[in-house]
């Protein structure tokens, strides 16, 4: 289990698919510190990768984002989620098909939970199918096994990089360059 090792940030975990499209997108934000895909929802002690992937743990690929609120607030990060991944498909996002890639928000406090209710609905008024997005409260958070970080970055041009996480880059870069991470 990982706690928040810096009191100035906060933390968001949030499941939309594969953790590596997640990770590729928030490590790009302005104001996020940290990304770390994991695991998040199940029961069994100490998940892997190959055990997560049978899709019968419970668990869900998250990633855990340690932002800064002063920098970029809790509703702009759900924004940025809710416009890279689709949220009315359950258990699948893409070819990616099972409960380990549903659509799941783990909130850390009452004030996220009340955020995510609010940006759900308004985001349901924007699309004509049904969102499905889970909220629950965050449970224990298991990191992914270290060929599982900073995926994107160290693959870019791998084909599912290329053909999934790219795109979802390409959509963010397009829809929010005012939280884009200055290099």
């Amino acid at each position: 289990m990982i706690e928040n090792d810096d009191a100035a940030f906060s933390i968001a975990t949030l499941a939309g698919g594969c953790f590596w499209c997640l990770e590729a997108v928030y490590e790009s934000v302005s104001g996020v510190k940290s990304v770390i895909s994991g695991y998040m929802g199940g029961s069994l002690p100490n998940p892997d990768y190959a055990a997560v992937c049978t899709g019968t743990t419970g668990y869900a690929e998250v990633v855990r984002i340690h932002y800064d609120p002063a920098v970029i607030a809790y509703a702009q990060l759900l924004e940025i989620f809710f416009t890279i991944h689709d949220p009315t498909t359950p258990d699948r996002q893409g070819n990616d098909r099972g409960s380990q890639y549903r659509s799941a928000i783990f909130y850390h406090d009452a004030e996220q939970l009340a955020i995510a209710k609010k940006v759900i609905a308004y985001v349901q008024t924007t699309l004509n199918d049904a969102v499905v997005t889970e909220v629950t409260p965050a449970m224990t958070f298991y990191p992914a096994e270290a060929e599982h970080r900073h995926y994107f970055g160290r693959h870019p041009d791998q084909a599912y990089c290329f053909h999934v996480i790219r795109p979802k880059l390409l959509k963010f870069r397009q829809h929010f360059p005012e939280w884009q991470r200055k290099i």
